[in-house]
Parts: C-alpha cells; structure tokens; sequence
C-alpha cells in the first residue's frame, strides 16, 4: 500500500460540499490534514433559496475528527462569490493550493421545452461557476507554484442524456477548462484533471430511479482526493467513478482519411469514404491541439 497519502499544509476549496459527492471530498481531505473550505450556498437542487446551515454541518464534523475548517456560503454563479471563495481561504489559511469544482444544480426538461432562463441558470453554475472560482486560485497557485484542480464533469456532457442539454453543455465545458489548465499550469506544477461521477444525490436521485442504491457517493471520493493530492502526478486526464467502477474517459481521434494536400474532394467523395473517415480501429489521444496537427503533417509528408 506504501505510505499514507497526506494533506498536512495543505489549503482545499470544495464548492457545493454541504452534502452528496462534496460533503464526502471536505471531510476526507479534512481527515487527512487539510485545511478545507467548505462552500455551499445551500439552495435546493435547483439552485433556489439558500441556508447556512448545510456548509455549517460539514465544518462541525471535520472539527469533531480533529481537522480544520470554515464554512462559505457565497453563489459560485457570480464573480464576486467566486473571489469571495477564494478570499475566505487566504483570510483563513493564508492561500489555495486545491480546487474542486463541485457545485452544481439541475434544471432538466426537453430542449424543446427549455427556457433560456433555465439554460443560464445551470450554466453560471457549473460553468461560469467555475470559472469565477478557477481563475482567481490559478493566480495564486501560479504564485505558489503549486496546484490541483478537479472539475466535476458527467457522462451527460461525455456521451449525451435525455433531458438535461443544459446541463450536458456545461459539463461538456468544465472539460475544455480543465485540459487548458493543464497545459497553461503543466509549468507551474499545477494538475488539473476532470471526474465524472456517478453517484446517489439529491441531484440524481430522479435520474438513476432504481439503480441508486447501487451507487453510494463515497465511492467517488477516493479517485477524487487522490487527484489532489501531491503525489498525484496526472494531469489533463478525464476519469469516470461510480458504483465501484473506476475508469478513463478520452477525447481520441484516428488517421482517417487523407484528399490529399490542397485537395478539395466532392461531398460524393466523403460518402464514399465515410467507413475510413470513421474507422477507430487505430486511434490516438493527443496531449493537445499540436499533436492532432502532427496526424495531418505526417499524412501530408508521406
């Protein structure tokens, strides 16, 4: 097993961690030593209302076991609840070496039926959630040189579910912003890395219906507290947690078919190779937009 991961010095955010899959990550890293900043404006599951009470439980248990902790109740959904966020970990514990970006909320209907409300809504919290949470620590983490990141991503975004397009696009975004962090923080020892949950919540109790038991939240939690930890030295990686399965997702893309340099071949031409355009049989999985360039120069030179 080798020796204990530890946190000991070590300054966490976990936004959303009044309950479910965050309330799991606070109280390991708490645990373990870290000094946790639990944020949770505690709203319902769709992000009306608010309630002090949830992030105050949370604190109360990690100072029961021993550990540190203050609680945070600012929205994610603004940019001043992001900076407050991070503020509360520099006025409490002197600066942010770990994000995870938890929060989140639901508004699910068919696209048809979808308001743009509904849409913005699950988007400046997912999204734009992280973001306003994100950038602010980045720059202290730049400072520090030091950094972990995880973003709470979903199969909803990675493969697609009926009924939640505005939830699916955010989380489909939280990848872009973790694979760019990765590369933008690689010099700087800043990991960044997505996980896609699945697991019993109040968010998902609707959507998993009699399968939710199978799927306890604090199986998550290992694969999470493990990519913040110092030790962990993956980054840009996406992985998928649930119900004891523990496994990566990637973003690949094969050969293909070449046209040829400078050739524009007719749309007849692409029916006709559309069996090589998608074959997968051989495939690649670039670190970044360069090495998906690299397929078509080494086509093109031969």
């Amino acid at each position: 097993m080798g020796e204990p991961i530890t946190f000991d010095g070590r300054v966490a955010i976990v936004t959303g961690a009044g309950g479910g899959l965050g309330k799991e990550y606070a109280l390991e890293l708490g645990r373990r030593g870290a000094m946790v900043v639990v944020n949770d404006l505690g709203g319902a599951v769709d992000g009306s209302g608010s309630s002090q009470a949830a992030a105050d439980v949370v604190v109360g248990q990690i100072r029961e076991a021993g550990g540190d902790a203050v609680a945070n109740y600012d929205s994610v959904a603004t940019r001043d609840g992001g900076a407050a966020i991070i503020q509360t970990a520099v006025d409490s514990f002197g600066g942010v070496d770990i994000v995870i970006n938890n929060a989140g909320i639901l508004r699910d209907k068919s696209f048809g039926n979808m308001t743009l409300d509904e849409v913005d809504a699950v988007l400046d919290v997912h999204l734009r959630g992280a973001f306003h949470v994100s950038h602010p620590a980045f720059q202290l983490m730049k400072e520090r040189g030091y950094g972990r990141f995880v973003h709470t991503t979903s199969a909803s975004g990675l493969f697609g579910n009926f009924g939640q397009v505005n939830y699916g696009a955010a989380k489909a975004g939280l990848v872009g912003l973790s694979n760019v962090l990765a590369i933008e923080g690689a010099k700087y020892n800043i990991k960044s890395n997505a996980v896609a949950p699945t697991a019993r919540t109040r968010m998902t109790e609707d959507v998993l219906g009699p399968f939710v038991e199978m799927f306890d939240p604090v199986q998550v939690m290992p694969m999470v507290v493990y990519l913040c930890s110092e030790e962990n030295e993956l980054t840009h990686e996406i992985f998928t947690v649930g119900g004891g399965r523990y496994g990566r997702v990637f973003i690949g893309t094969n050969t293909g078919w070449f046209a040829g340099q400078g050739v524009v071949p007719s749309i007849e031409e692409v029916r006709e190779h559309l069996p090589e355009i998608r074959d997968i049989t051989e495939h690649v999985v670039p670190g970044d937009i360069n090495e998906e360039l690299m397929i078509l120069a080494r086509l093109a030179g031969g």
